[in-house]
Order: C-alpha cells, then sequence, then structure tokens
C-alpha cells in the first residue's frame, strides 16, 4: 500500500517482471527499449481505468446491440523530453487517437533544478486529460516544473505516469500538485546524495539513446 495519498503503485506480476530486467545492467539498449514501451502500454490500463463512457449502439454481423466508448474529454500524451520519449509509443498503442504534446526540461547538474527549453501541446487545453510521462520520478523538480507549466497553459487534469519514482519525488508533487495523481510500477528506497534513484535503473535517457 502505498505512503502517498497521491501515489499508486501498480504491482501486477508482468509488470514487476519486465522491470527486474529493466533495471539489470546487463540489458541491452533494444531490450531496454521494447520493455519501457511493455511497461508503459501494461501500467496505461491502470492509468486509464477511470476514463468515462457513453452507451452507443452497433449493429454485429447478426444484430443491434448496445456497446460503449470512451467519451467527452480528449486525451493528450506529453513525455518529458528527452527519456519520456521512449515511453510515449506504449500509450499510443492503447490510445492511437490520443494528440501528443511535448515538454522540453533537463535537470541542471549542479543545483538538480529544471531548466525548460522547449513546450509545445495541442489546443483547448481546459477540454484535454493530460498524461505526463517521465521515467523516472526522482527529485520532483522537473515533474512539478512541467506540470505548472501546462496548468498555466490552462490544463486542469493532469496525471503522471513513470516507472520508478523515489519518495522524495513523490512527496514533492503532493506537496505542490495534490490534486495529480502519480503512476508508478516501483517506490524505490531513496535518492542518493548525486539526486539518482536507488536502486533506480541507471539514467533511463542515456540507456535509451546509447548517450552518456
Amino acid at each position: 500500500m502505498s505512503p502517498f495519498p497521491n501515489l499508486t503503485v501498480i504491482e501486477h506480476p508482468l509488470i514487476l517482471h519486465k522491470l527486474g530486467v529493466l533495471r539489470s545492467r546487463d540489458t541491452s539498449k533494444k531490450t531496454f527499449r521494447e520493455l519501457v514501451q511493455e511497461i508503459t502500454l501494461l501500467m496505461g490500463y491502470e492509468v486509464t481505468k477511470d476514463l468515462p463512457l457513453e452507451a452507443i449502439e452497433i449493429h454485429t454481423p447478426l444484430e443491434r446491440t448496445r456497446a460503449h466508448r470512451v467519451s467527452g474529454k480528449k486525451l493528450t500524451i506529453v513525455p518529458v523530453l528527452r527519456a519520456g520519449l521512449g515511453m510515449a509509443d506504449g500509450l499510443l498503442r492503447l490510445m492511437p487517437a490520443a494528440r501528443v504534446g511535448h515538454i522540453g526540461m533537463y535537470r541542471e547538474h549542479d543545483t538538480l533544478q529544471p531548466v525548460e527549453y522547449y513546450f509545445k501541446i495541442p489546443p483547448d487545453p481546459g477540454a484535454r486529460d493530460f498524461i505526463l510521462l517521465d521515467p523516472m520520478l526522482a527529485t520532483g523538480g522537473s515533474l512539478a516544473a512541467a506540470i505548472t507549466l501546462l496548468k498555466g497553459n490552462g490544463a486542469s487534469r493532469v496525471r503522471v505516469l513513470s516507472i520508478v519514482a523515489a519518495p522524495e519525488g513523490v512527496q514533492k508533487l503532493w506537496k505542490v500538485h495534490p490534486d495529480v495523481k502519480v503512476f508508478t510500477a516501483a517506490l524505490d528506497e531513496r535518492l542518493d546524495e548525486n539526486g539518482y534513484i536507488r536502486p533506480g535503473l541507471g539514467d533511463a535517457g542515456d540507456r535509451l539513446f546509447g548517450t552518456r
């Protein structure tokens, strides 16, 4: 059970199995990319389980019947560049009609403070549900700043999807944005003195794109 009111830890056996492989330093870049997408897809079922539905009438090959479809709100996926890009295709496989925005933000090495360098989202943000993607919720500074940007540009419904999270980052989001739900596959032990999640999975961006 999560110790934070804003946090849901998704502990499905398939997610936990794939997360174990993802964490391993011996996992190749190809496999790492595939696992990030697969884990995101599996987590997507939980993240979207409360979407509203409306009843519709359809024709099967045999007769008319009632069915359901997602109603109302427009879904928008927003990866935080650059590591969030590795998660976007996983959710788009579930929701191919979703719009995609982008937020460019990095953590300054010495101060650990977020620095924004790009922001682009679809029009009519007040009518949309935003799912913010970042594989690692560490200090929470970058994601808190990204949420502030979204809200400042008219978004009112935002949720966060990460693969691993540190307690410090979850606490930061709860303090700054208590209305935002956070979903993760693992709540790790802590941040170290350099701001890295322990045990973590290394630098997700470097492992996705083969950089250092």
